[in-house]
């Protein structure tokens, strides 16, 4: 594993930082590289990775749909004034 990537706290890493860290976690416990005696701290920053991965990807969601309907929300009042009515 990334030793560097490993002191930093998890919120303090890019996404592709902490997708990797976890990526080299999961493959250590594939190949029974962990020690028993760090299987539990293992498993705790896989998970701490995880859930900081997830409120990333919910963040982006969040402004990539508020960016997408910002966009959308013009054209539909726009639409509305060409309805031939006035």
């Amino acid at each position: 594993m990334n030793a560097a990537n490993k002191k930093k706290p998890a919120r303090s890493l890019s996404f592709g930082e902490a997708v990797t860290e976890v990526e080299e976690i999961l493959a250590g416990l594939e190949e029974d590289e962990v020690d028993i005696d760090r299987l539990g701290a293992e498993v705790a920053r896989a998970v701490e990775l995880i859930q900081v991965c997830r409120e990333k990807l919910e963040r982006t969601d969040r402004e990539v749909r508020d960016l997408v309907a910002g966009l959308q929300a013009p054209a539909a009042a726009d639409g509305d004034h060409g309805n031939g009515e006035d």
